[in-house]
């Protein structure tokens, strides 16, 4: 079996597809694109949608990290990456479709947004990063030079100050599903499913913000998603208006 797996370094979507192939023991080539313009490039290597994580299997297209839970499943069952019982299935799919929209949508939108701020947590990202995913440079060297791609990033996904107001509203309540999620069996059961591995990156990736750890550590989506990923994913230190923080900060303490 010939798999490989095109991601952007640091992506949720993408590490959820790499923690899913190793869930399944499956050997794969992993292609670094660069974000802001993995759009175009991922359409050179034959893939009709534009987005990433993308997939060949033996010369067969998936892409997106729902479709390709689905495909891997299909080729390998063994380990599952679902129930076998089917109303416990159900409500991991639905859990993993759910997963698919705004919990990916908001760390994307507020990542750009603080990169386009300040690169400097960019580093923190790319330090030990694969070489493809610093372009063969030095980390420091390569955010000096990410400039054009964050520029572009920032623009693909429509962070600007309301947008990210928004998404930033809405965090609350996706974190009080998440946890209703891991209290109710759903995520974080014995063996870990396609919606553990859907959700988690979204999770760790909201908490490399200096700003925003403090609200998801203590809640059960925080112990959830260290033990998919216990390692940080990176570090960006403090960058929002106080007054976008101190609105979420309410919520939690009621």
């Amino acid at each position: 079996m010939k798999v490989r797996l095109w991601v952007i370094h640091g992506s949720h979507p993408g590490i959820s597809a790499q923690l899913m192939l190793e869930r399944k023991g499956i050997d794969y080539r992993l292609v670094i694109v660069p974000p802001g313009f993995s759009r175009r490039l991922i359409k050179l290597f034959g893939f009709e949608g534009d987005r990433t994580p993308a997939m060949k299997i033996d010369g067969r297209k998936v892409q997106g990290s729902t479709q390709i839970s689905r495909e891997l499943e299909r080729i390998q069952p063994d380990p599952p990456l679902f129930p076998a019982d089917p109303e416990r299935r159900k409500r991991v799919e639905e859990a993993e479709a759910w997963g698919d929209g705004d919990p990916q949508s908001i760390p994307r939108t507020i990542i750009w947004w603080a990169f386009k701020k300040d690169r400097s947590g960019m580093v923190s990202f790319l330090e030990g990063a694969p070489a493809g995913a610093r372009f063969g440079l030095p980390a420091k060297l390569a955010v000096k030079t990410a400039g054009p791609m964050v520029a572009l990033g920032a623009k693909l996904n429509d962070s600007n100050d309301d947008h990210v107001r928004a998404e930033l509203a809405a965090l609350p309540g996706v974190l009080d599903q998440i946890d209703r999620w891991v209290e109710d069996g759903v995520l974080n059961g014995e063996e870990l499913t396609a919606a553990d591995y859907q959700l988690a990156p979204s999770v760790r990736l909201l908490m490399a913000f200096d700003d925003l750890k403090p609200l998801i550590e203590g809640r059960p989506a925080a112990a959830f998603a260290e033990r998919v990923l216990p390692e940080p994913l990176g570090k960006i230190s403090p960058i929002f208006p106080e007054q976008w923080i101190a609105s979420l900060r309410a919520p939690a303490a009621a």
